[in-house]
């Protein structure tokens, strides 16, 4: 069996160093932690976790709660690139990854329930539900915790520039000559949702565009395929048409593309369309999506990187902000 002083042996570190990059002690270089990790992996180096936690007093698991309407789970393109950044962290410092639900072996629970029988260390949240009760019991205990896309003055946030967002992509069709632009929101009661939408209101403001409310549609709050296909169908009911529309999310821009097609009309020919997110077929639609990228892999990379220092005994509740890109492609056109 392979042991902490083989490792020390092979690249001349102390085995107390050795032990510290197992036992996630932050006074080790990432240089140094990065031979060691790499030198416990060629040689196939287990660490024992019992005694690990026995020695720090922490499980080395964090949970994961992710609540997503649209019934997408892991296959949401939101959720995967924040996974793969929060999961990359958390490993490379040696904690495992948990996902947290209300049901333990087939009994319904609470989310903090759960969190307290697997001795999760800390719990990151993605797409609160607010008006669920049992995530508010989860919010007011002791936990460390960290939250994607939501407010709070007692725990630490990370989310995108929604707003500023959003104010790139009517800017964006301004420039192109589009003074009629319609709204597909993700959802006013969803953060993202009431962030974006504050966007568009505020870039119609500053352009000196009055707000049409019979421009602003909606569906479900899931951000699918079918909420955007429905929301631009009553768009589509208008007398005046607009000639562009902002999607507060690329799956609700391709529904709302299939809409415009299934009329007769054309995008960006007849309407042009611009979503945000950038997930990864934009590229690959006919006409390719301009959309507003926001960097989740950043973002759950960010967020591991807060939630383990709260873990470590950090108490500075942070909210971070991350900016958005505009992503020119095919979908917007100038108006004639």
């Amino acid at each position: 069996m392979i042991t902490i002083y083989d490792i020390a042996r092979k690249t001349g570190f102390s085995p107390t160093t050795v032990s510290k990059v197992f036992n996630g002690y932050t006074d080790v270089s990432q240089k140094t932690r990065r031979i060691i990790l790499d030198t416990a992996a060629e040689l196939g180096y287990v660490p024992n976790a019992n005694a690990r936690s026995l020695t720090t007093k922490r499980s080395w698991t964090i949970g994961m709660l992710f609540i997503e309407p649209a019934g997408s789970g892991i296959r949401h393109p939101y959720f995967g690139g924040v996974i793969d950044g929060f999961k990359k962290v958390a490993t490379s410092k040696g904690y495992d990854l948990m996902f947290i639900s209300k049901d333990i072996g087939g009994r319904k629970s609470g989310y903090l329930e759960h969190c307290k029988i697997r001795g999760v260390d800390g719990i990151i949240v993605i797409l609160p539900d607010n008006a669920d009760p049992y995530f508010h019991e989860l919010m007011d205990s002791s936990i460390p915790m960290v939250m994607l896309d939501q407010y709070s003055a007692t725990h630490s946030t990370i989310s995108s520039d929604n707003i500023q967002g959003g104010v790139m992509a009517v800017e964006y069709l301004y420039s192109l000559g589009h003074r009629r632009i319609a709204h597909i929101s993700g959802g006013l009661d969803t953060f993202a949702g009431e962030k974006r939408h504050e966007g568009y209101k505020m870039a119609l403001n500053k352009l000196g565009i009055p707000l049409n409310p019979e421009y602003v549609a909606e569906g479900p709050a899931d951000y699918s395929v079918e909420s955007g296909y429905w929301a631009m169908r009553k768009v589509l009911g208008l007398e005046e048409l607009p000639t562009a529309v902002f999607a507060a999310g690329d799956n609700l821009a391709v529904g709302a593309i299939q809409a415009i097609r299934e009329q007769g009309l054309r995008v960006p020919e007849d309407i042009s369309i611009i979503g945000f997110d950038d997930i990864e077929m934009a590229q690959f639609l006919t006409p390719a999506l301009t959309t507003i990228r926001q960097d989740t892999y950043l973002l759950g990379s960010r967020a591991a990187d807060m939630l383990i220092s709260t873990i470590e005994g950090a108490h500075t509740v942070q909210d971070e902000i991350l900016s958005t890109e505009l992503i020119v492609r095919d979908s917007c056109q100038r108006q004639a």
